[in-house]
C-alpha cells in the first residue's frame, strides 16, 4: 500500500519526537511519503494531489479537525467517488479531535496509530456520509465555493465563539477547553439579539423555521467534547444518515442556563429539549438565510460572515479506515 501522510507541525497534542515515532511505525507497514504542511490550505492541496494521483491508496491526516477537514476537501475536490478516491485515515493530534473520536478512535495519537495499523491488517473500513455547504443561487453568497464538513457546521452563535477562540490563538493562547468556555461567556454577553434571532431555515415542502439565533448541522454524534465529556446536541445524528439540526430561538440568561445544563448532561438517548429548541433529524438539504451577516464555522474553523448557506447531506461520500 502506498500512503501519503499529511502532518500538521502545529498539532497541539503531539511533539516532534512523537510525530517521528508515529511516522516510523506507519512506514514499517506501508510505502509512506510524509509531508509537513507549511501554510493554511496546504493539507487541502495535498489531498487534491492524492486524489488526482494514480498510485496513492491512502491519505493519513496527523493533526486536529482542521487538518482533517482540509484533507477531506482536497480528496473530494471533484466530488465523492469512494471506489476511486484514496481512503482516509486519521491520527488525532488536535485539542478536541471530534471526527476521530466519533469514528471510535482513541484520542491518544500513539494508541490511535496502533488502532489504525490493526485496521489496515484486518481490512477494517467504512464509508461515511458527510456534509456539504454551498452558496444558494440568487443570493449574495452564490459565488462562495462549496465546502465539505466531517462532523458539524454552524451559523450564528456557535460560529461566533469559534471566531473568538481563533482570535485568542492568534495572540498566542493555547487551544484549551477553558478557553472555549470563556469565549462562550463573552460571546453571550456580546450577543446583540439574544431574544430574537435573524436566521430563517427553509426546506423543500416544509414551512420555514424562523427567528433562529443559532443553527448547527451535525453529521454525527456527539457534536463536540468538553474534555472527555461528549456532548450531544443531536443524539440521532449518524454517518449513515443525512444531516441533523439543532437550533435555538432564544438565548436569555434563563434559557442559556437551561439548555447549557441539558447539553452538559446530554446522552446518546437525550439531547437538549424545550420550547425554544429546534431539533430535526435526517435532512437531505436545507438553506439558512439571515437578515444580517453572521459568522459561519465548519469543523471548528471560522469561515467569515455569511447571509445565506445551503447544507446538503451526502451519504456514502468517503471511505475511512477504522
Amino acid at each position: 500500500m502506498r500512503a501519503l501522510l499529511v502532518v500538521n507541525p502545529a498539532a497541539t497534542t503531539t511533539s516532534a519526537r512523537t510525530r517521528d515515532v508515529l511516522i516510523h511505525a506507519l512506514a514499517s507497514e506501508m510505502k509512506l511519503e510524509a509531508v509537513t504542511t507549511e501554510y493554511r490550505g496546504h493539507a487541502r492541496d495535498l489531498g487534491r494531489h492524492a486524489a488526482e494521483s494514480d498510485d496513492i491508496d491512502l491519505v493519513v491526516a496527523l493533526g486536529g479537525d482542521g487538518t482533517v477537514n482540509e484533507v477531506v476537501n482536497g480528496l473530494l475536490h471533484n466530488g465523492p467517488a469512494p471506489g476511486h478516491v484514496p481512503g482516509l485515515a486519521v491520527v488525532p493530534g488536535g485539542s478536541t479531535n471530534v471526527f476521530a473520536r466519533a469514528l471510535g478512535l482513541p484520542n491518544d495519537a500513539v494508541e490511535a496509530t496502533g488502532a489504525l495499523l490493526d485496521a489496515l491488517r484486518e481490512g477494517g473500513e467504512r464509508t461515511v456520509g458527510l456534509g456539504l455547504t454551498s452558496g444558494p443561487p440568487g443570493t449574495a453568497d452564490e459565488a462562495v465555493p462549496p465546502r465539505w464538513f466531517t462532523f458539524n457546521a454552524g451559523l450564528g452563535f456557535d460560529a461566533g465563539v469559534v471566531g473568538r477562540v481563533e482570535q485568542q490563538r492568534e495572540r498566542g493562547r493555547k487551544s484549551t477547553h477553558a478557553l472555549y468556555v470563556r469565549q462562550v461567556l463573552r460571546q453571550l454577553l456580546g450577543e446583540p439579539s439574544r431574544r430574537q434571532g435573524t436566521i430563517t431555515m427553509e426546506r423543500p415542502g416544509e414551512d420555514p423555521v424562523t427567528d433562529l439565533l443559532l443553527c448547527i448541522a451535525s453529521n454525527t454524534a456527539p457534536w463536540t467534547f468538553l474534555g472527555n465529556r461528549p456532548m450531544y446536541a443531536s443524539p440521532k445524528a449518524s454517518f449513515d444518515t443525512g444531516l441533523d439540526v439543532f437550533g435555538l430561538t432564544r438565548m436569555s440568561t434563563a434559557s442559556v442556563a437551561r439548555y447549557g445544563t441539558q447539553l452538559l448532561t446530554s446522552s446518546p438517548e437525550r439531547g437538549p429539549q424545550g420550547k425554544h429548541a429546534v431539533s430535526l433529524h435526517d435532512l437531505d438539504e436545507f438553506t439558512l438565510h439571515s437578515k444580517a451577516p453572521l459568522p459561519l464555522q465548519m469543523d471548528g474553523d471560522h469561515l467569515g460572515l455569511r447571509t445565506s448557506v445551503t447544507f446538503t447531506g451526502v451519504r456514502r461520500a468517503l471511505r475511512v479506515i477504522v
